[in-house]
């Protein structure tokens, strides 16, 4: 097993960092480990030392790297909804590409030999999913701001990292579980919607956009359970920069996902369009799945968690969140 002595993470806060936070932990419990932190944020995973610094800052960035000189990065840090990037492309660029390039450039400077692993998307794949289940080899065609400034963010690590560097690039997937944003996600916003429906602090109407749709879906702990082991295997990866999809292969449609959670909850509820939740034509997809073969071959990875598992785990964590997180997580034309 790859042995690392200073991790450091970003975006550890957020949804997947919270879960891949203590994964890492686990993993290589004798390596320093260092979370970054926006000003402001706090850090609840006492296993890592939080340093404050804003990715967009391009000399906070480089002092939190010399000072750390970690020898695994594991990035996380970006806009993480596709829903929201399409109202705020600027805010997209700055954060998805601009940390991401300060980040490399950091490293390149004080840290010319560590591996990173760069958590990107497969929306990358863009217009190249409408011709089936994407490998790693398949173009990058991006179709709005997110997948455009994650395919940038990949380029900038492979043009910027120091020779002597790793680059690990993983491309998961939809994925959901306990502790995603409400409002920013189709299936965290369902269980939301539904927990308020059963405390009686919503009237029995779901708010909802294109349930058509189809996506392939993965349990968070699945996706950080290929992190983990892709950090566990990169020295020994035979090039410089790899690609992984991280898929199950399977599409499902929107439409099956709230029928399923429609079965587990404790209420009955109708269906409301939302036409602010319908994405444009032209920079959606009917159908995306990816191939996760190469990552299979690689790790071993495969999915432990079904797709109930994953909605049972939303639900249970909507059922038990406090009535402020609730409130503030459910859509702002949602009936009351």
């Amino acid at each position: 097993m790859t042995r690392f002595e200073r991790i450091l993470l970003t975006g550890g806060a957020g949804f997947v960092g919270s879960h891949v936070s203590a994964s890492l932990a686990a993993a290589f419990p004798n390596a320093a480990r260092v979370i970054l932190t926006r000003p402001g944020e706090t850090c609840a995973d006492p296993q890592w030392t939080p340093i404050a610094a804003d990715l967009r800052d391009e000399s906070a960035i480089d002092k939190a790297v010399a000072d750390t000189q970690p020898d695994l990065v594991v990035h996380l840090a970006g806009q993480a909804s596709v829903g929201q990037a399409l109202g705020a492309q600027e805010q997209t660029w700055r954060v998805n590409f601009h940390g991401s390039f300060n980040l490399a450039s950091a490293l390149a400077r004080h840290a010319p030999a560590t591996t990173v692993l760069f958590a990107s998307s497969a929306s990358v794949y863009g217009a190249s999913l409408r011709d089936g289940p994407a490998t790693e080899a398949t173009p990058l065609r991006p179709l709005d701001a997110y997948g455009r400034s994650k395919a940038a963010a990949e380029a900038a690590f492979v043009d910027i990292l120091a020779p002597a560097s790793k680059l690990v690039v993983p491309r998961p997937v939809n994925h959901s579980g306990p502790r995603q944003h409400g409002r920013r996600f189709v299936l965290s916003s369902f269980a939301a919607q539904i927990t308020a429906i059963e405390s009686g602090r919503s009237e029995p109407r779901l708010t909802v956009g294109d349930l058509s749709k189809e996506r392939d879906f993965l349990d968070v702990r699945d996706v950080v359970d290929a992190y983990v082991g892709l950090a566990r295997a990169a020295r020994e990866l035979p090039e410089r920069v790899s690609y992984f999809n991280i898929a199950s292969g399977e599409a499902h449609t929107i439409r099956s996902l709230l029928d399923r959670l429609r079965n587990m909850a404790g209420c009955a509820f109708a269906e409301e369009i939302d036409p602010r939740l319908l994405r444009p034509s032209d920079s959606d997809i009917a159908c995306i799945t990816c191939d996760a073969s190469h990552l299979r071959e690689t790790t071993g990875w495969a999915p432990r968690h079904s797709i109930d598992d994953m909605l049972r785990s939303l639900l249970e964590y909507w059922r038990n969140v406090d009535e402020a997180t609730l409130i503030a997580a459910l859509p702002e034309n949602a009936p009351r």
